[in-house]
Protein backbone atom coordinates (compact mmCIF):
# COMPACT_ATOMS: atom_id res chain seq x y z
CA UNK A 1 0.00 0.00 0.00
CA UNK A 2 2.65 2.37 0.75
CA UNK A 3 4.48 1.78 -2.66
CA UNK A 4 1.26 2.42 -4.73
CA UNK A 5 0.64 5.50 -2.96
CA UNK A 6 4.32 6.43 -2.93
CA UNK A 7 3.98 6.10 -6.99
CA UNK A 8 1.25 7.99 -7.62
CA UNK A 9 2.44 11.02 -5.25
CA UNK A 10 5.61 10.78 -7.83
CA UNK A 11 3.76 10.72 -10.38
CA UNK A 12 2.13 13.76 -9.55
CA UNK A 13 5.03 15.76 -8.17
CA UNK A 14 6.67 14.08 -11.99
CA UNK A 15 3.70 15.14 -13.96
CA UNK A 16 3.85 19.36 -12.04
CA UNK A 17 7.47 19.60 -12.25
CA UNK A 18 7.62 18.71 -16.43
CA UNK A 19 4.43 21.04 -17.11
CA UNK A 20 5.89 23.43 -15.26
CA UNK A 21 9.32 23.15 -17.08
CA UNK A 22 7.35 22.71 -20.49
CA UNK A 23 5.65 25.94 -20.15
CA UNK A 24 9.11 27.51 -19.24
CA UNK A 25 10.61 25.91 -22.45
CA UNK A 26 7.64 27.60 -24.45
CA UNK A 27 6.54 30.49 -23.08
CA UNK A 28 9.23 31.80 -20.81
CA UNK A 29 7.25 31.87 -18.26
CA UNK A 30 4.61 29.63 -16.11
CA UNK A 31 2.36 29.76 -12.78
CA UNK A 32 1.90 27.55 -9.82
CA UNK A 33 -1.36 26.82 -10.73
CA UNK A 34 0.09 24.85 -13.84
CA UNK A 35 2.09 22.70 -11.66
CA UNK A 36 -1.29 21.60 -9.98
CA UNK A 37 -2.68 21.03 -13.52
CA UNK A 38 0.18 18.94 -14.73
CA UNK A 39 0.67 16.58 -11.58
CA UNK A 40 -3.20 16.17 -12.07
CA UNK A 41 -3.28 15.63 -15.78
CA UNK A 42 -0.09 13.15 -15.04
CA UNK A 43 -2.05 11.42 -12.24
CA UNK A 44 -5.04 10.83 -14.57
CA UNK A 45 -3.36 9.68 -17.31
CA UNK A 46 -1.06 7.22 -15.05
CA UNK A 47 -4.28 5.54 -13.67
CA UNK A 48 -5.75 5.18 -17.05
CA UNK A 49 -2.73 4.16 -18.58
CA UNK A 50 -1.93 1.76 -15.94
CA UNK A 51 -5.82 0.32 -15.78
CA UNK A 52 -6.99 0.12 -19.24
CA UNK A 53 -5.22 -1.54 -22.41
CA UNK A 54 -4.88 0.62 -25.16
CA UNK A 55 -3.42 1.44 -28.69
CA UNK A 56 -1.13 4.19 -29.04
CA UNK A 57 -3.42 6.13 -30.92
CA UNK A 58 -6.09 5.54 -28.14
CA UNK A 59 -3.95 6.91 -25.79
CA UNK A 60 -3.21 10.04 -27.60
CA UNK A 61 -6.68 10.51 -28.04
CA UNK A 62 -7.31 9.91 -24.25
CA UNK A 63 -4.18 11.59 -23.24
CA UNK A 64 -5.26 14.59 -25.69
CA UNK A 65 -9.34 14.82 -23.81
CA UNK A 66 -7.75 14.43 -20.46
CA UNK A 67 -5.01 17.08 -20.42
CA UNK A 68 -7.32 19.35 -22.48
CA UNK A 69 -10.21 18.68 -19.37
CA UNK A 70 -7.72 19.34 -16.67
CA UNK A 71 -6.43 22.72 -18.79
CA UNK A 72 -10.20 23.95 -19.04
CA UNK A 73 -11.28 23.48 -15.50
CA UNK A 74 -8.15 25.03 -14.58
CA UNK A 75 -8.51 28.03 -16.73
CA UNK A 76 -11.91 27.94 -15.38
CA UNK A 77 -11.22 28.51 -11.79
CA UNK A 78 -8.13 30.60 -12.34
CA UNK A 79 -8.53 33.15 -15.25
CA UNK A 80 -12.34 33.17 -15.48
CA UNK A 81 -13.53 32.73 -11.81
CA UNK A 82 -10.01 34.31 -9.91
CA UNK A 83 -9.15 36.92 -12.77
CA UNK A 84 -5.74 35.65 -12.33
CA UNK A 85 -5.26 35.61 -16.72
CA UNK A 86 -2.45 33.16 -16.41
CA UNK A 87 -3.17 32.71 -20.27
CA UNK A 88 -5.31 33.84 -22.83
CA UNK A 89 -6.16 31.53 -25.97
CA UNK A 90 -8.77 33.89 -26.96
CA UNK A 91 -6.59 34.88 -30.53
CA UNK A 92 -5.90 31.37 -31.46
CA UNK A 93 -8.31 29.48 -33.49
CA UNK A 94 -10.95 27.14 -32.70
CA UNK A 95 -11.00 28.41 -28.87
CA UNK A 96 -13.04 28.23 -26.35
CA UNK A 97 -13.72 31.07 -23.85
CA UNK A 98 -10.06 32.05 -24.21
CA UNK A 99 -8.98 28.51 -22.11
CA UNK A 100 -8.18 25.96 -24.75
CA UNK A 101 -7.53 25.23 -28.29
CA UNK A 102 -7.63 23.04 -31.01
CA UNK A 103 -4.03 23.57 -31.90
CA UNK A 104 -3.00 23.24 -28.06
CA UNK A 105 -5.17 19.85 -27.89
CA UNK A 106 -3.74 18.12 -31.28
CA UNK A 107 -0.41 19.07 -29.48
CA UNK A 108 -1.32 17.26 -25.99
CA UNK A 109 -2.18 14.55 -28.57
CA UNK A 110 0.92 14.35 -29.13
CA UNK A 111 2.60 15.23 -26.01
CA UNK A 112 0.86 11.83 -25.21
CA UNK A 113 3.14 9.55 -26.52
CA UNK A 114 6.14 10.07 -24.79
CA UNK A 115 3.47 10.21 -21.32
CA UNK A 116 2.32 6.76 -22.22
CA UNK A 117 5.88 5.28 -22.66
CA UNK A 118 7.32 7.21 -19.07
CA UNK A 119 3.31 5.78 -17.63
CA UNK A 120 4.29 2.51 -18.76
CA UNK A 121 7.55 3.07 -17.39
CA UNK A 122 6.77 3.99 -13.60
CA UNK A 123 4.01 1.38 -13.26
CA UNK A 124 6.83 -1.40 -13.30
CA UNK A 125 7.13 0.21 -9.87
CA UNK A 126 3.49 0.11 -8.87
Amino acid sequence: MRMKTSIFLFAFLFGGTAYVLLELLWRRRSHSSMFFAGGLSFLLLFGLFGRFDMPLILKCITGGAVITAVEFLTGALVNIRLKLNVWDYSRMPMNLYGQISLPFSVGWCLLSVPISFVCEFLAAFA
